[in-house]
């Protein structure tokens, strides 16, 4: 009579002729755990086949602008864990976190001080800051990938036929300072999709599926190693219940409101406006 404990071990030893010896040690590691926890919760074969399908219909979700999978490992937690795994080794860089299902399409070039908001239809807003390495010189030239929802909580890759293309996006090259400037309009808390499998699955176990107001930076520069990041708004909601676990306390910033007539012309926004500054610390490669 075949035992559990004997199926993981052929299955284990199936990898023995891997050449890749990381990929065996992955691989290796995934079946015993795997094993291990049809084991422990007894899984019946009811419940494996909704897995598969609820995996197969993971799949089929995703398009060309959507990424359910990477939704499914944002709302487990998994995607959070492995950018902690991989944190920063030198203590004063800025945080990274998660990257987000919705880095699905390049972001345009802009000039700085450009605005990536093409509607209009939100709170103006200016985001300043230095990107500098971590013994606090300037990195002239980084480029910063920036993206983030309209006031109304969507990404323009979910709303084709009502944002125009590349709104809410911008790539940005610092100047010889390190400075970059843009313009944009104050993020609003938004639900992750729920019309998939992620959103089902956060409906039976009685989870809601918001994330606080945020906007989204790719930051790199020659000599260091980019940081995938966000900033939070300040005393928004959801800062405290994340759908995706994402809230780290040093990227909560102020959109501090601004009534200054010259600071709005010299910005090229509408007075009065919100002011957040972000300064970025890279840590060398």
């Amino acid at each position: 009579m075949t035992t559990e404990d004997a199926v993981t071990a052929q299955a284990v030893d199936s990898l023995r002729g891997t050449d890749d010896p990381r990929l065996r040690e992955l691989l290796t590691v995934l079946i015993r755990h795997l094993h291990a926890f049809a084991s422990e919760t007894r899984l019946t074969q009811r419940e494996w086949e909704a897995a598969i399908a609820f995996l197969t219909a993971t799949g089929q979700t995703c398009t060309d602008t959507r990424q359910e999978f990477i939704l499914l490992s944002d709302v487990l937690g998994l995607s959070m864990l492995v950018e902690t795994v991989n944190g920063q080794s030198e203590p004063d860089r800025t945080e990274s976190t998660v990257l987000g299902p919705f880095h699905m399409t390049e972001s345009p070039v802009r000039a700085l001080g450009d605005t990536i908001d093409l509607v209009g239809d939100g709170e103006p807003c200016v985001v300043t800051g230095v990107v500098r390495s971590a013994d606090g010189s300037p990195l002239p030239g980084a480029v910063l990938d920036v993206w983030q929802a309209d006031p109304h909580g969507f990404y323009d890759v979910q709303q084709p036929d009502v944002q125009p293309p590349g709104n809410g996006r911008g790539l940005f090259t610092a100047d010889d300072e390190g400075r970059f400037r843009f313009g944009t309009c104050v993020p609003s808390a938004y639900p992750i999709p729920t019309d998939g499998p992620v959103g089902a699955l956060l409906k039976a176990t009685g989870r809601h599926p918001y994330r606080p107001a945020h906007i989204h930076f790719i930051v790199s520069a020659e000599g260091h190693t980019p940081v995938t990041t966000h900033i939070f708004v300040a005393d928004g909601e959801y800062l405290d219940s994340d759908a995706v676990f994402a809230v780290k306390d040093s990227l909560v910033k102020d959109f501090t409101p601004t009534d200054d007539p010259s600071l709005a012309r010299e910005f090229g926004v509408p007075n009065p406006f919100r002011h957040a500054r972000f300064d970025l610390v890279l840590e060398r490669s």
